[in-house]
């Protein structure tokens, strides 16, 4: 089954999310040396790198009982957010399954 999530954020202070990020990386003493070194690089060039090393799908989803997650992917990147614009109106699938769930319910 796949579960797709959306989600828009607004930082209000990036370099609170980079910080959190590079204590995040600090306290993985698991992560190779060279590994540890990419990944404050980008997360420290990259607020939207940062918050994806912050958000875990895993996290999201550890609770629930009766499934395992078998994979994840996952990216994060700045854009342009107008709530009033038509481009962040719901999508054809998005229209297409609030439909039916009022069927049902």
């Amino acid at each position: 089954m796949r579960l797709r999530v959306e989600l828009v954020l607004e930082v209000d202070d990036a370099d609170a999310v980079t910080k959190a990020a590079l204590r995040r990386i600090a306290d993985d003493a698991g992560m190779p040396a060279d590994e540890r070194t990419h990944a404050e690089s980008a997360v420290t060039e990259d607020t939207a790198e940062a918050l994806a090393y912050l958000v875990d799908p895993f996290d999201l989803v550890s609770e629930v009982p009766g499934i395992d997650l078998a994979q994840a992917s996952w990216s994060s990147e700045p854009i342009d957010y107008d709530p009033d614009s038509p481009d962040w109106d719901l999508d054809e699938d998005d229209a297409a399954e609030d439909d039916e769930e009022d069927a049902v319910g």
